[in-house]
């Protein structure tokens, strides 16, 4: 979809608003058709059952989560907007990706002694699956919420 320019020569597409439930929705296709891609490419079946589970829903609950902290019922907090969107964004890279880290080493030690675990699915790739999708779908999250609130 070309960009077209109104009068005062700013592109349309490049003004739209941040819109939470479209952020969402984009986390989670893009990990989970990239990952379910290369795991269909590489035959590898626990790949595929983690891509559009842990790898794709970690991003969509991420997403969610921090686009909702960001917005903030339309009223963004002031050191978001004070700083330069780099640096916002590694603070909350390093907080999801922190918290991610701990739940997904937490589930992995926790999930085989507790629940019936299929036994095609590994719950260790949690401990990387997490992290990464965290930390990928917060600066991701991130940078385009200062974008659309920059202009």
């Amino acid at each position: 979809m070309p960009a077209t320019k109104d009068r005062a020569g700013r592109s349309r597409a490049a003004s739209r608003p941040f819109t939470l439930w479209r952020e969402v929705l984009t986390a989670y296709a893009a990990p989970a058709l990239t990952a379910g891609v290369a795991a269909v490419a590489a035959g590898q079946r626990d790949l595929a059952v983690a891509a559009v589970t842990s790898i794709a829903g970690t991003s969509a609950v991420v997403a969610f989560l921090v686009g909702a902290w960001l917005r903030n019922g339309g009223r963004p907090r002031r050191w978001t907007t004070d700083l330069p969107g780099v640096v916002v964004a590694v603070v909350l890279v390093v907080a999801a990706t922190g918290a991610a880290a701990l739940l997904g080493w937490c589930a992995a030690r926790w999930l085989p002694d507790h629940t019936l675990v299929p036994a095609g699915v590994r719950p260790e790739r949690l401990r990387i699956d997490l992290p990464v999708s965290a930390a990928l779908a917060t600066a991701i999250v991130t940078l385009r919420w200062r974008n659309t609130f920059a202009r």
